[in-house]
């Protein structure tokens, strides 16, 4: 006789798990390590950056005391002769007195590049009160050079009682003071640009009246403005 075994045709279910969450339940994730080897910077880089420097705390200075030296720098004036050539009273109804000066001006250019001047004035004062100015034409002075300008002042009636009597007193001691305010207007010739240049110089001057030397001379710049243009 043969068995027979029941039909079993009911589903399977698998049990869900306590904990959904879990971290034994979760899928497992694959982790990856990269090991990457050692790199070593190049010598021959350190080598370049060094040289570099080198070469730029080389060239620096240079570049410094290249523009300082070709920085445009004001002109120095002096006056180099100043002679009192002719005094004149004029007695009442006005006591007033005739001056005549022949001065000679030195100017020196420090720049490496020429000075052509349109103008040169040079004023004369006396004891704070001006007497009157010298002017010159247009002039040229070269680089590094030097340029001598005369020139001659007739003060006709100068009517101021004090300076007539403290110029009388002067003459009397040997010993004269004059200011002087020299103002140039031109421009340095620098390659292709023209460079306006407009300077004023002042000096106290003490003058011998025995041999028509000067005994002492100061000489300090008041002004100096310069402007780039680019030449036509």
């Amino acid at each position: 006789m043969l068995s027979t075994q029941p039909n079993d045709t009911s589903p399977f279910y698998r049990p869900l798990p306590s904990n959904p969450q879990s971290p034994e339940h979760l899928p497992q994730q694959s982790q990856y390590v990269v090991v990457l080897p050692y790199y070593r910077r190049p010598r021959y880089s350190c080598l370049i950056l060094h040289r570099r420097l080198l070469c730029i705390a080389a060239v620096l200075p240079f570049l410094i005391a290249a523009t300082y030296i070709l920085w445009p720098s004001d002109p120095y004036v002096s006056i180099v002769r100043l002679r009192l050539d002719g005094l004149q009273f004029h007695t009442p109804p006005k006591i007033s007195i005739d001056i005549k000066l022949d001065l000679t001006v030195k100017v020196r250019n420090r720049n490496f590049y020429s000075i052509d001047y349109d103008s040169l004035a040079v004023a004369i004062g006396y004891r704070g009160n001006r007497l009157g100015y010298a002017t010159s034409n247009h002039g040229c002075v070269r680089a590094r050079g030097k340029s001598y300008v005369s020139a001659t002042l007739q003060v006709d009636g100068v009517e101021f009682l004090s300076d007539v009597i403290l110029l009388l007193d002067d003459l009397a001691k040997g010993s004269v003071p004059f200011d002087t305010v020299t103002e140039i207007d031109g421009k340095l010739g620098v390659s292709f640009f023209d460079i306006p240049l407009k300077a004023k110089i002042s000096c106290e001057i003490t003058l011998n009246a025995q041999n028509q030397t000067i005994d002492h001379q100061s000489c300090y710049p008041e002004e100096m403005r310069l402007c780039l243009q680019i030449a036509k």
